[in-house]
């Protein structure tokens, strides 16, 4: 996969450059691979503990599950944000934070066999409540502002819908990749396409000449403009870094939203 960008500010509304046809494709198969994944897990992987502060493999599938219930329909989506929201009153935590927790704790009983039953469950109906939201919701802009590396900005509501649903089941299923230390199924068709969205992202957000080769199945080459940074690394560690779970100068200190 070879493209060149050329790198300009981010727009006043963050909106998916993907196709909404293409961004659902990434969403149903994302899904399915969260399930398969979380149902090839060990007994011992559950316990061990993962990147995100708190969590370990079974919470992190519980957040995963919640997250993707909460895609099902508008419904499911008001009750855990008028939950989460009452939490961060009671408790002053950010709206994620308590959006997150609430995923979390109310399948705080779950056993590992219920978590990979709720990904099944759940994946189908959250690819289509996201597939058939309407293209005049999606244009609209998110209530809240969102922070990024400390620059607040406004999203679309399918930046959301098309993009960070999908890009948030992905990156979890690294995390847990990498705390069992087993390798995750990545192929161009799907995890490829996922990455050079954010490469592309990533270019737009700092604008700079740069030469990229990304390693792995999930890889490919970029450019943007003459001379610029020259980097080269995995795929997966790229996003990683992008996502704030390593640490990078220049431009790898560029973030992406997951």
């Amino acid at each position: 996969m070879n493209t060149t960008h050329s790198g300009t500010a981010a727009p006043d509304l963050v909106a998916p450059a993907l196709d909404h046809r293409t961004a659902m494709r990434l969403a149903a198969t994302e899904y399915r691979r969260m399930a398969d994944f979380l149902a090839a897990l060990e007994p011992d992987d559950w316990a061990r503990p993962t990147d995100c502060p708190g969590w370990d493999v079974r919470q992190m599938g519980c957040h995963m599950v919640g997250m993707a219930a909460m895609a099902t329909g508008p419904r499911e989506q008001k009750r855990q944000l008028r939950l989460a929201a009452a939490e961060v009153t009671a408790q002053g935590d950010t709206l994620l934070d308590a959006l997150t927790g609430l995923q979390v704790s109310e399948r705080e009983r779950w056993t590992p066999a219920e978590v990979v039953a709720g990904a099944r469950k759940v994946g189908p109906k959250a690819a289509r409540g996201r597939r058939l939201t309407p293209g005049f919701v999606r244009r609209r802009q998110l209530p809240a502002p969102q922070t990024v590396r400390g620059r607040v900005e406004h999203w679309s509501i399918g930046f959301l819908v098309d993009v960070i649903l999908t890009r948030d089941p992905w990156m979890h299923r690294m995390d847990i990749a990498h705390a069992v230390g087993r390798e995750p199924v990545l192929t161009a068709e799907h995890d490829g396409v996922i990455v050079a969205d954010v490469v592309a992202e990533w270019a737009r957000r700092h604008g700079w000449p740069y030469r990229l080769r990304l390693n792995g199945p999930a890889g490919g080459t970029w450019s943007s403009g003459t001379g610029g940074q020259e980097l080269e690394m995995d795929a997966v560690e790229f996003c990683r870094v992008l996502s704030g779970r390593g640490s990078g100068g220049d431009l790898l200190a560029v973030q992406v939203p997951f």
